[in-house]
């Protein structure tokens, strides 16, 4: 049997303060550790874009019988990608470049170390 003393059972304000302020410095700690993760993922698939791409044009320049210094494109180079085309990951634009000459990409964004229209190139 339970007696009654008046008081109420929950949680104090003091007590709901102390629990939001320690989910707060969590979040604090935990997103930009998410931020910088992210950034570093979609970097890594533009890399292997990239990579993708050189391979489509060393499979081109054997079918074509092409040398350095050819030029050629994204469209041309589609039967050699998986899927015909490469599939952007953050709006970046890919420039194939002549054969012999690495591709790079462009996008409106920071990526890693790569601030925004700065091409970047496989490493």
């Amino acid at each position: 049997m339970r007696i009654r003393t008046g008081k109420y059972d929950g949680f104090t304000i003091v007590e709901l303060m102390i629990v939001v302020a320690i989910i707060g410095v969590l979040l604090a700690i935990a997103i930009p550790n998410f931020v910088k993760t992210r950034d570093t993922s979609q970097l890594a698939a533009v890399y292997n874009n990239l990579r993708v791409i050189e391979y489509a044009k060393d499979q081109w320049a054997l079918e074509y019988k092409k040398g350095t210094g050819d030029s050629t494109d994204l469209p041309a180079l589609s039967d050699f990608l998986k899927g015909g085309t490469i599939k952007s990951v953050v709006h970046e634009v890919y420039e194939p470049n002549p054969i012999g000459s690495p591709a790079y990409a462009t996008t409106t964004v920071r990526l890693g170390t790569y601030p925004s229209t700065t091409p970047i190139s496989i490493p």
